[in-house]
């Protein structure tokens, strides 16, 4: 099997769990904590991961900035999602949450000058029929 399939099966499968766990806990305490209690155990358990890890500790100045950039992001998004299952319905906020692709697909084209392709348009096009029919 390759590598990145396997890797991307697995992300999966941990947002999967990841969602599901996040709204059972902000059913049961106040979601921005539950948030908040989430990301400082992946905080712990990423860091901890890097150093057993053979992982390059190296930081430069770019990827510290960028990496805070993201973690904002992260933040934005965990809060944004937590409080959204306890509102509403998982299944919706994790389709409409899953989007970020199309996100990312924007960024990657309008700020990274990557190519759009046809088939990346009619991906992201399938996604928002996705949306609409989980949504009815």
């Amino acid at each position: 099997m390759n590598s990145a399939l396997l890797f991307g099966l697995g992300t999966m499968i941990a947002w999967g769990f990841w969602i599901t766990l996040g709204d059972v806990a902000s059913n049961s305490i106040d979601p921005v904590t539950a948030a908040a209690i989430s990301y400082v155990a992946a905080a712990v358990v990423t860091a901890a991961y890097a150093v057993v890890s053979d992982a390059s500790l190296a930081v430069t100045n770019k990827g510290l900035l960028f990496s805070v950039v993201a973690g904002v992001a992260a933040a934005v998004g965990v809060v944004s999602t937590f409080v959204g299952v306890s509102i509403g319905s998982t299944a919706v906020v994790a389709t409409v949450g899953g989007m970020y692709f199309v996100t990312a697909a924007a960024i990657g084209v309008v700020a990274l000058g990557e190519p759009i392709s046809l088939t990346k348009v009619a991906g992201i096009g399938l996604a928002i029929v996705a949306i609409v029919l989980i949504n009815q």
